[in-house]
């Protein structure tokens, strides 16, 4: 049976508005002589370190690289969305060899910056972008995200007692309708009669990293009869899980194992992205010289998704709940199912 390891993340208190790179040396000017080791430029996502979720894994992807590549890394936290191009840009000119965007919003940004500089690799994980004249020092990095909330919507119809189940996104994009397009084929999956409700934080970036708007959306699911919500909304989806401990509900985590983020029993489970195997899977082809761009895609069959079952949730997943959910991934993975990847 395939199933995505489960890395545990501790939030690093670190200010949103902070902006000296960790881990990082002050000379930042290029040089012509050749770096013995490469060097790893990485730009988090607005919200940055401490979202027990996309940026901390990532993180921890750049940090095993260090440790068993040993590959010097660069990194930088964009204290807002006007930070990302500068900092990025500074890499480029820098001594950084291959640098990493962590987002989405990074993708019209490293698509010019590898035109600008071919002489450097660039990466973003979930380029958004298409895939014709991409240049070839470029790297987007995509994930089948449906076929994890498949999984997970399952779980959650499976432990509903209401027969409802919600959903709360960050940002309103194709990128998060495909977290809400497979949650609902995996709850209606196994009960075809749930009742699936939806709501999004906002339009842009900052509808990542808003819990007070993540809580309101929560309640208001709440109070409409769903008992469980998954969220997937980088810090915002943290107001999620303090709705859900204040109306003795329960709520379902997003790209990392976040059970640690509220009260025993509250997070049934968690999927899984592990956005640190595909930085690190990157950085390791390009410092062993196997470098490619274009796209790269990966989903339940190539490891990179999952869900949380363990220790913290074995006697809320039953043997009897993980059986089925299994036999679902493994149809999932052989092709028997197509999960939909937008909301019909």
């Amino acid at each position: 049976m395939r199933r995505c390891p489960v890395i545990a993340f501790l939030p690093l208190l670190i200010a949103p508005t902070l902006i000296t790179p960790l881990f990082v040396s002050p000379l930042f000017a290029q040089t012509s002589a050749p770096a013995a080791k490469p060097t790893i430029g990485l730009v988090y996502s607005v919200g940055g370190l401490g979202d027990a979720s996309f940026n901390d894994s990532a993180h921890d992807g750049l940090t095993r690289a260090k440790k068993e590549l040993g590959v010097e890394t660069l990194e930088f936290e964009p204290g807002d969305a006007s930070q990302r191009m500068p900092l990025a840009r500074r890499l480029a000119a820098g001594k950084a060899d291959l640098i990493f965007g962590i987002g989405l919003f990074f993708s019209d940004d490293f698509l010019a910056l590898a035109r600008e500089f071919p002489n450097r690799k660039f990466a973003v994980v979930d380029y958004s972008g298409a895939e014709e004249g991409m240049p070839a020092n470029l790297l987007g990095i995509r994930f089948r995200e449906q076929e994890g909330a498949y999984l997970v919507g399952a779980i959650a119809a499976l432990l509903s007692r209401t027969g409802a189940v919600g959903f709360v996104g960050g940002m309103d994009s194709p990128l998060i309708r495909k977290f809400e397009a497979g949650y609902r084929a995996g709850a209606k999956a196994v009960k075809p009669e749930t009742k699936v409700l939806a709501a999004y934080a906002g339009m842009t970036g900052e509808a990542f990293a808003n819990p007070p708007k993540g809580k309101e959306l929560a309640l208001a699911q709440f109070d409409a009869g769903a008992d469980i919500i998954f969220q997937a909304a980088g810090t915002t989806g943290f107001g999620v899980f303090k709705a859900a401990e204040e109306r003795g509900r329960r709520a379902v985590g997003v790209d990392a194992d976040q059970s640690k983020m509220a009260a025993p029993r509250v997070i049934v489970t968690s999927m899984l992205k592990v956005t640190g195997e595909t930085v690190f899977q990157s950085i390791r082809d390009f410092a062993e010289g196997r470098w490619q761009g274009g796209i790269r895609e990966f989903g339940l069959k190539e490891g990179a998704l999952g869900y949380v079952a363990n220790e913290s949730n074995k006697d809320i997943l039953t043997p009897e709940i993980r059986k089925q959910v299994d036999e679902l991934e493994d149809k999932i993975i052989a092709g028997e199912i197509k999960v939909p990847s937008a909301v019909e």
